[in-house]
């Protein structure tokens, strides 16, 4: 078959893998916290025992993350709390330690602090943090918790804990299946604890919105299209020329 067939599948294949990387940041443009996916194509060599050294095929890639902070917004809400600047808040997951910046925090049936998942927040020293019932808290920049029982007195406030906070170097996370990020050893583990960052610091009663660009979204995946539909046309057109050659090349009737 022409190889243009298989130069223009191959385009279209890429072409699809970074649609589904634009349209997963296009779906988590409301996701609190959320860190859009960066795609890229990459080259790969052709291996193989008749294939030349020049040649090489495309492989869609995703190097990374953009770490650009999203907009803080203020809720007044007693357990939302956005990172100021960077930083990032500790959860535990089956899998280990991993950070989030999505703060829109809620207190389990449980009664542990946790995401909007339903993942336990840690506190500065790797515990889970236990809230009593009907309580109401307040977090301090420093990550400080207190609490004010339910017709308790003001003086009668609790300190439970302190949230931990991280402050790894971007090179070294890595998104995890479930969106969560994870520092990656030199060994490949992922998944180990970091110790808290005295320097971060967290605005109590707002929430970071997601840092993805709905305009660029959407003029990514309408650009996407577009080269699809080109390299259809492309395989079209190939496939009809191959068909007018063998009727060409056929016998005379």
């Amino acid at each position: 078959m022409d190889r243009i067939v298989y130069t223009a599948m191959n385009g279209a294949a890429r072409t699809l893998e970074h649609q589904a990387v634009l349209t997963n940041n296009m779906a988590n443009v409301n996701t609190t916290g959320f860190r859009a996916q960066l795609a890229m194509y990459r080259s790969v060599p052709v291996v193989g025992d008749n294939s030349l050294p020049t040649r090489v095929a495309t492989a869609a890639a995703t190097p990374g993350s953009n770490f650009r902070q999203g907009q803080v917004v203020t809720t007044g809400r007693e357990l939302d709390v956005a990172i100021a600047g960077d930083g990032w808040l500790a959860v535990q997951t089956p899998q280990g330690e991993a950070y989030t910046r999505a703060g829109n925090l809620q207190v389990g049936a449980n009664g542990l602090l946790q995401t909007a998942t339903g993942l336990p927040v840690l506190s500065a020293d790797n515990a889970v943090i236990e809230i009593p019932e009907q309580a109401s808290l307040t977090f301090a920049p420093d990550g400080a918790i207190t609490a004010l029982g339910a017709g308790d007195p003001p003086n009668d406030v609790v300190l439970l804990g302190q949230l931990k906070l991280v402050n790894p170097p971007t090179g070294q996370l890595v998104r995890g299946d479930d969106g969560l990020f994870r520092v990656q050893a030199p060994n490949g583990q992922t998944g180990l604890p970091l110790p808290a960052d005295p320097g971060v610091r967290i605005i109590p009663g707002a929430i970071e919105t997601s840092n993805v660009s709905p305009v660029e979204a959407m003029v990514g995946m309408i650009d996407n299209a577009r080269r699809f539909e080109m390299q259809m046309q492309v395989i079209q057109n190939a496939d009809a020329n191959a068909q007018r050659a063998n009727s060409i090349l056929g016998p005379v009737s």
